[in-house]
C-alpha cells in the first residue's frame, strides 16, 4: 500500500488519542489501536523512502527505566529521534529521589521542556501501572497550574499489567505476516508458558498478548502449568474481548496439546502471580535473604516443568508443522543462552530473523503513540510531511 493510501485509511478511522497517555491497550478503542498500527506503518514507509518525519525542532523525551532493557530502551530512543526529540534517561540513583523527593515533584522538575515520558516499571506487582498514573496526575496538576507550558504524554514501556509497545509491535508483525488484520480472524495463537532458569519474569507480556489478540477475532489459547496463573482481572478482559470479537479464548495446562493446529506460537516464561506477590513484598522490605529463599523455591518449582520447551516435536504439532514462532526477546535458548530453556536451538534458529523483524516494529509503534498524542489530526500532518518530502539523508 502506498503512503497516500495508508494516510487515507488512517483518515477513515475515528480515534481518540490526542493528548491521551498510552498506558493499557484495553483502555483504547479498536479504532485507536488500528490508528497506531497505521501511523507506525506510514512512519516506517517514510523512512524506507528517505522522507524525514521530524515534527519537533527541539524538546525532550525522558525515559525512566526501573528495570533492565535493551530493545525497548533503544526503541524509545529511536522513536524519539525519528520525530526530532532528544532523549534524556533519568537515572533515579543519581536524582534527588534518594533524598526524599516526591513523585509529584520529580514529575514536574523533569518536564519543563519535555514532550514525552516513557516509563518501564514492571518489577512490583500492583505498583508499576499505579506509579505511571501517579506521574500522570502530577503532570496534570503542573499543567493546570501553569507550572508546565505543555503536558507531556506518557508511554507505558512495560508495567506489571501490560507491555503495550510490545504487544502492539507483535500485532503489527502479524498484520504484515498474514496480510491484514481481518485475515487474523480465526487464526489460532498459543500464548504458552515455557521453562526458564530464571524465576522472576514479568506477567505483562502474556497478559498483553491475550488482552490484545482477543480484540481481533483470533482463537487465543493460554497454556501454562497449574499454579502459573496470571492476574485474574486481565484474564477476564481477554474472555470478554473474545466474546465481543467473535473469537475464542481457552486456558489449558498441556503445552503439547495446546500446539495442535496452531497458526502462531508464543512460548514465553513468566512468574506466577503468587510468586510475584511474595516478591513484591520482599522487594519493598529490602529482604535480601527472603528474596534468595523465594528464588530457590521458585526455581525448584520451575524445574518440574523442563519439558515445557518449544522444540521440533511440538512445532510439528502446529499447522503444517510451521506455525509462526514469536518472542519478545531475549529468548532462553537451550544449549545457547542457557543449558535448558524456553525454545530449542534449532527451532529458534529457524525463526530467528523473523523475531528480529518482529522487534523492528517497536520503534515505529512508540513513535506512532507519540505522534497520535501530539497531533489532533495525524493524517493531515503526515500528508503535509509527504507533500514536502524532506529527505532524511541528503545526498
Amino acid at each position: 500500500m502506498s503512503i497516500l493510501n495508508s494516510i487515507n485509511t488512517l483518515n477513515s478511522l475515528k480515534s481518540n488519542l490526542y493528548n491521551k497517555d498510552f498506558l493499557l491497550t484495553w483502555e483504547k478503542s479498536k479504532d485507536d489501536l488500528i490508528s497506531i498500527l497505521q501511523i507506525a506503518t506510514i512512519l516506517k514507509q517514510m523512512r524506507e523512502e528517505n522522507i524525514s518525519p521530524r515534527v519537533f525542532d527541539s524538546g525532550l523525551a525522558v525515559s525512566i527505566f526501573r528495570d533492565n532493557s535493551t530493545r525497548t530502551r533503544f526503541s524509545y530512543a529511536s522513536a524519539a529521534n525519528l520525530l526530532g526529540l532528544t532523549v534524556q534517561d533519568m537515572d533515579e540513583t543519581k536524582s534527588q529521589i534518594a533524598h526524599g523527593e516526591t513523585v509529584r515533584e520529580t514529575a514536574n522538575m523533569i518536564s519543563f521542556l519535555t514532550d514525552f515520558i516513557g516509563i518501564r516499571d514492571d518489577m512490583y506487582l500492583g505498583e508499576g501501572n499505579k506509579y505511571m498514573r501517579e506521574v500522570a496526575e502530577a503532570l496534570d496538576d503542573g499543567f493546570e497550574n501553569n507550572v508546565l507550558p505543555t503536558r507531556p504524554g506518557i508511554v507505558n514501556l512495560q508495567c506489571d499489567m501490560d507491555h503495550p509497545t510490545q504487544s502492539m509491535a507483535d500485532l503489527l508483525h502479524l498484520q504484515k505476516q498474514f496480510g491484514s488484520l481481518e485475515s487474523l480472524r480465526g487464526k489460532k495463537i498459543v500464548m504458552s508458558w515455557a521453562y526458564s532458569p530464571s524465576y522472576g519474569k514479568p506477567m505483562s507480556v502474556p497478559q498483553g498478548i491475550i488482552a490484545l489478540m482477543t480484540r481481533f477475532g483470533m482463537e487465543v489459547e493460554l497454556a501454562y502449568p497449574k499454579g502459573y496463573d496470571l492476574i485474574p482481572e486481565i484474564v477476564d478482559i481477554a474472555k470478554n474481548n473474545a466474546i465481543e470479537s467473535g473469537g475464542s479464548f481457552n486456558i489449558s495446562h498441556d503445552m503439547g496439546k495446546a500446539m495442535n493446529n496452531a497458526d502462531i506460537v508464543y512460548p514465553k516464561s513468566w512468574a506466577p502471580i503468587s510468586i510475584m506477590k511474595q516478591r513484591t513484598e520482599l522487594l519493598k522490605d529490602g529482604d535480601t535473604k527472603g528474596l534468595e529463599l523465594l528464588e530457590k523455591e521458585a526455581l525448584l518449582n520451575n524445574a518440574k516443568f523442563k519439558d515445557w520447551e518449544y522444540d521440533v516435536d511440538k512445532m510439528n504439532q502446529t499447522k503444517n508443522g510451521k506455525a509462526l514462532y514469536m518472542h519478545c526477546l531475549p529468548a532462553d535458548i537451550s544449549s545457547v543462552s542457557c543449558q535448558e530453556g524456553e525454545v530449542s536451538a534449532d527451532v529458534f534458529e529457524e525463526f530467528r530473523l523473523q523475531t528480529y523483524h518482529e522487534a523492528g516494529y517497536k520503534p515505529y509503534i512508540i513513535a506512532a503513540m507519540m505522534f497520535a498524542n501530539k497531533f489532533k489530526n495525524p493524517g493531515k500532518v503526515l500528508s503535509e510531511i509527504f507533500d514536502k518530502s524532506v529527505p532524511r539523508i541528503k545526498y
